[in-house]
């Protein structure tokens, strides 16, 4: 599949994944975090590397994330993540510090490497020490392959259903640069930053500070855009890695194929934060909310992700209910600018509501609409040139399931 870009020519690598890129190995490995499943991940350049990450915002910010933070602004560069699952080392007091640093530390010297170039992530139950002597194990076991990154994959989730990975190639100074993700996600997903954990790598050549600009603008268009229950994690991170593998001109905002790059990250983004919102948790089907017409982008974006994480629309979704009263109560006390005489709202290609009214439509036609796994809904809005989409998933009786017992 070729997705053109105004007059670029991005591909989308079927099948491809976070090991595309060239210069990257990963694996996984069981290390007893979860009843026989994959729980402890490594993926590492050839070659030290660019960095840019993204993290929670959340007051109550985990040992592993303080641990990334501050070995990234001592380097500026990394080589290596390490990542575990089923033990969050969130709200884990001093030593959930010293346990992150301590993971960090192993992995840098098994593979003699100076500890700051080792990023530190985990996912699971928050509040829970980690057991270190597992830890242990899965440093000393995991494997290196250049065919590794299913292992990894699998070794990050927690209440995932499937793995979830993208892929895309570009040109840059006429040379085939890869960006590739791997990301993780299902609930506590609502994001003011990114998903539960994402993790890019890029053979292209950009130094830190203009990968950086690149990520934080292409997280506003994607994770941002994403909500599942309406809950952010302590955790949250998205990482990415540029090794430099494919020798080009740097990077930088001023380089003629800048414009492509950016578009090829963000189009990774929201391939990624798109698997997830599908995946939520007890979810049977993705919601796209688009808005055009707002004020300006940045409400377009308000709007739509206010309409895709309220819970009564999340509701009416599942129940196959075109109770287009819920999308307008939601765009109601919204932050943004909505005249309510000028606002037009279709759920798939019928006007449910215009003009302040009500519209005849098809009750059967909409029933079948929404039974489809994704759904869409356009409000047209007539402020401005404003535009933005969000996505999220349905409310079922499952997602109340799971997260009822969630630590059993």
């Amino acid at each position: 599949m070729v997705q053109t870009v105004k007059t670029h020519e991005i591909e989308k690598v079927e099948g491809g994944n976070i090991l595309s890129p060239l210069g990257f190995q990963s694996g996984g490995v069981h290390s007893g975090l979860r009843y026989k499943k994959k729980d402890f991940g490594l993926l590492m350049s050839d070659t030290p590397s660019s960095v840019a990450a993204v993290y929670t915002q959340s007051h109550f910010q985990a040992p592993p994330l303080k641990v990334t933070q501050e070995g990234i602004e001592k380097s500026g560069k990394i080589q290596g993540v390490v990542i575990n699952s089923a033990v969050a080392n969130a709200c884990t007091g001093k030593e959930g510090l010293k346990n992150a640093y301590k993971m960090r530390e192993m992995v840098a010297r098994r593979f003699d490497l100076p500890e700051e170039y080792i990023a530190v992530a985990s996912t699971g139950v928050i509040g829970e020490q980690l057991p270190m002597e597992k830890i242990s194990y899965g440093c000393e076991t995991v494997e290196l392959s250049r065919d590794g990154a299913n292992d990894f994959q699998k070794s990050i989730l927690t209440t995932d259903t499937c793995e979830k990975s993208a892929c895309y190639q570009t040109k840059i100074d006429g040379q085939t640069i890869t960006i590739g993700g791997a990301a993780k996600g299902s609930g506590m997903i609502h994001p003011n930053m990114a998903t539960m954990l994402g993790f890019i790598t890029t053979d292209a050549t950009i130094e830190t500070e203009a990968l950086q600009k690149a990520l934080s603008q292409s997280i506003e268009k994607s994770f941002n855009q994403i909500t599942v229950d309406g809950e952010t994690s302590t955790n949250d991170m998205v990482l990415t890695m540029a090794n430099g593998s494919v020798e080009h001109h740097p990077l930088i905002e001023d380089h003629p194929d800048w414009e492509k790059f950016q578009t090829t990250l963000q189009l990774v983004c929201e391939d990624l934060a798109k698997q997830v919102a599908r995946d939520g948790e007890g979810a049977t089907k993705l919601i796209e909310v688009n808005v055009n017409g707002a004020a300006t982008n940045e409400e377009a974006r308000i709007i739509a992700k206010k309409v895709v994480g309220s819970s009564l629309v999340k509701t009416a979704m599942y129940g196959l209910d075109a109770n287009w009263g819920r999308i307008v109560g939601a765009i109601g006390h919204s932050d943004a600018t909505v005249d309510p005489n000028g606002c037009d709202i279709y759920i798939e290609d019928q006007l449910v509501f215009s003009d302040g009214t009500p519209c005849p439509f098809s009750e059967e036609q909409a029933t079948e609409d929404m039974n489809n796994t994704e759904v869409k809904i356009d409000i047209r809005l007539h402020e401005g040139e404003g535009k933005g989409t969000a996505w999220g998933c349905d409310l079922t009786y499952d997602y109340v399931k799971i997260n009822a017992s969630y630590r059993t």
